[in-house]
């Protein structure tokens, strides 16, 4: 099922490989501080490494931390960006709304911020916001879970964590295609807060709720893996159909061993770099250079 046109994998994961290979520059720019959600999560792991590749290759210094979804854990790394004195702060935010108080004490001292993946709720604080298309990418991932269980199916869905915007935009998008189908019956839903093991939680709790389930779709793949792995424990992975959502390595290898239907890719990398490439434009020259401060990035397809 894995459909090789389409090496997208490469396109975004792979490309940490080339970018560590770079050699790094003589002359010290500054610190670009870069604070991610979870590094333990190969999602966020890539995210961070491609920006602070592509920061040393620029001649930064640059470090990597994790807030894990906590908004004081955040506040005290960019706090410590600010005593740093970084040149700039590349931030996939904890919270939509909680996250504008750390971006604002940031802009006050003087540093640029560079929102990435995760938008936060206001406009003209962040010097740029650089995003995945979610509600393409979600209306591509509902057609082709569509292509994949038939137009009648009863089915759960895994949501992501409730402060970050993405998944509302995912979940709306899923419905957006999903409700043009009436013999589609949503018999349960949870949030699983982009985690797997709490994914793997949720689908059993789910099953033992409704054990006639055919198919389940999940705003991202560390959720739908974790309900791969319960309908596995339940002996039930054969008649049901996972969709996932971003395109990391252990989803692309579900993919092809057939246990997961599809993943839709998060281009994660591509805006990594860029939102390290306009922060340097920006600490060099004093303009962003872009036409507006939300850069839209159209997520691609894996079968």
């Amino acid at each position: 099922m894995f459909n090789t046109r389409k090496p997208l994998l490469a396109a975004a994961f792979a490309i940490v490989a080339p970018l560590m290979a770079g050699s790094a520059t003589a002359q010290d720019e500054g610190l670009i501080s870069i604070i991610v959600n979870d590094a333990s999560n190969p999602y966020w792991f890539t995210e961070g490494e491609v920006a602070r590749t592509t920061a040393e290759e620029l001649g930064y210094r640059a470090n990597v931390s994790s807030h894990v979804g906590d908004t004081n854990t955040e506040s005290n790394q960019v706090d410590t960006a600010i005593t740093n004195q970084a040149k700039a702060i590349i931030l996939d935010p904890a919270n939509a709304d909680g996250s504008i108080g750390a971006v604002r004490r940031a802009v006050d001292a003087g540093i640029p911020v560079f929102i990435v993946n995760a938008e936060i709720n206001q406009q003209g604080l962040a010097k740029a916001q650089f995003v995945s298309n979610n509600a393409q990418g979600a209306a591509l991932g509902a057609q082709q879970w569509i292509e994949s269980i038939g137009d009648g199916a009863r089915y759960v869905e895994l949501k992501g964590a409730p402060s970050d915007n993405n998944a509302a935009t995912r979940s709306n998008g899923y419905e957006t295609v999903l409700s043009q189908y009436p013999d589609l019956t949503k018999v349960g839903e949870d949030v699983a807060n982009w985690d797997r093991t709490q994914g793997y939680n949720r689908m059993q709790n789910m099953l033992q709720a409704n054990p006639d389930i055919q198919g389940v779709i999940s705003g991202n793949d560390e959720m739908a893996l974790g309900a791969i792995a319960a309908l596995k424990s339940a002996d039930r992975l054969d008649d049901v159909v996972v969709g996932g959502f971003d395109g990391s390595p252990d989803a692309v290898d579900a993919v092809k061993a057939g246990d997961m239907a599809y993943t839709v890719l998060q281009p994660v990398a591509i805006f990594a770099e860029e939102a390290v490439r306009v922060a340097d434009r920006y600490i060099t020259t004093g303009e962003t250079g872009l036409d507006s401060e939300k850069q839209l990035f159209d997520p691609r397809f894996i079968e």
